[in-house]
C-alpha cells in the first residue's frame, strides 16, 4: 500500500535481529513498523524519511 516514510531506524552495516523494526511507514493515517523477518546485516537502505513509497517498494536490502 502506498505511504510516506516517517522514520528509518537502520543504516547500512547494522546487524538486526528477527522482529527488529527497520522502517516506519504512514499509510491511511496509521503508522506501521516494518520489521526484519530474520537476523541479518543491512546492506543498504533505499529510502529516506519523508519519501513517498508505493506498495511492494524495496526499502531495505540485506547482505548475503
Amino acid at each position: 500500500m502506498p505511504g510516506r516514510v516517517v522514520r528509518v531506524l537502520v543504516k547500512a552495516g547494522d546487524e538486526v535481529k528477527a522482529g527488529q523494526p527497520l522502517v516506519v511507514i504512514e499509510a491511511m493515517k496509521m503508522e506501521n513498523e516494518l520489521r526484519s523477518s530474520a537476523a541479518a546485516t543491512v546492506a543498504s537502505v533505499h529510502v529516506s524519511e519523508g519519501a513517498s513509497v508505493e506498495g511492494r517498494a524495496l526499502l531495505v536490502s540485506f547482505a548475503g
